[in-house]
């Protein structure tokens, strides 16, 4: 099976605008058998009286509630066009937000049974002000959101991982994701910021801790190559670190090129030989 496991559509308000046909014939052509489409879900309507970011990182980060039916419209149709071609799977990159875990188990719940397959992650944080700010919408947006964490790094990992841990523990009922995607995605601004490219010990155990919960839940770690692409990033996510444990521990692996448009789709392939080189040894 070759599977990409992570892409958008042309509904993405960060995205290209490719058409998502296009992207589908893309998959095909590079031989993919089967094709995952994980457009963001919108965020909890209350979501935004504790966001402390830049609008455009609010307003740019998912599907709003009323293109929801839209989008199964356009996912469904796709299935039925290339169905006999390619294995289309349809879901949500959905986001952990902690304090809105029942927010996200009702729509869950509600929108769940139209899905195969849903991605959890995690791309927001509380920073200054104690309030939520974006941790990849650019690197102003990341230096005057985490700025009291900057002069200590290895802290600011851990505060994500706490959230990773809070996402893999939380209770989000029957439909829950089964997937961690991109879960070092707060190293996309390494090169930039001189963030450490190694994890200290208190990040390597609490790291191993989020992965045994992963295993025992039967979870899955997206293998997404996007962050070789980003211009102060240069790593695919999870990275070395986490990919060697996760590989110890038998926790599958799924490629995800994290696409929003054409020439993403299946990006970065390749280095699924990395991973198989990783689970050898």
């Amino acid at each position: 099976m070759k599977k990409d496991g992570h892409t958008h559509t042309e509904l993405c308000p960060h995205g290209s605008g490719d058409e998502t046909a296009k992207m589908i014939e893309k998959a095909i052509e590079l031989g993919f058998s089967d094709y995952c489409i994980t457009e963001h879900a919108p965020l909890p309507e209350g979501f935004a009286t504790e966001f402390k970011g830049k609008n455009e990182g609010l307003e740019t980060a998912s599907l709003k509630w009323s293109q929801l039916d839209d989008y199964f419209e356009l996912c469904e149709r796709l299935q039925e066009k290339y169905g006999n071609v390619i294995n289309i799977k349809v879901g949500f990159e959905i986001d952990y937000l902690p304090g809105f875990e029942v927010d996200i188990k009702n729509f869950l719940d509600e929108y769940g049974p139209r899905t195969q397959e849903n991605i959890l992650s995690v791309h927001f944080m509380k920073g200054t002000a104690n309030g939520f700010w974006c941790v990849d919408y650019d690197t102003t947006e990341f230096a005057n959101g985490f700025s009291d964490f900057l002069a200590n790094p290895q802290n600011l990992y851990y505060r994500y991982f706490k959230l990773i841990q809070q996402a893999v523990s939380a209770d989000l009922g029957k439909y829950a994701p089964q997937r961690i995607g991109h879960m070092n995605l707060i190293k996309k601004y390494q090169d930039y910021f001189g963030l450490p490219v190694k994890f200290n010990n208190s990040n390597l155990e609490l790291i191993t801790d989020i992965l045994n919960i992963v295993k025992t839940k039967k979870m899955e770690l997206d293998f997404n190559t996007a962050g070789l692409y980003k211009p102060y990033c240069n790593e695919v996510y999870p990275g070395k670190q986490i990919l060697q444990i996760a590989c110890e521990k038998k926790i599958p692996l799924v490629f995800g090129s994290d696409a929003h448009s054409m020439s993403e789709v299946g990006r970065g392939y390749h280095l699924v030989d990395f991973i198989e080189t990783l689970d050898r040894k």
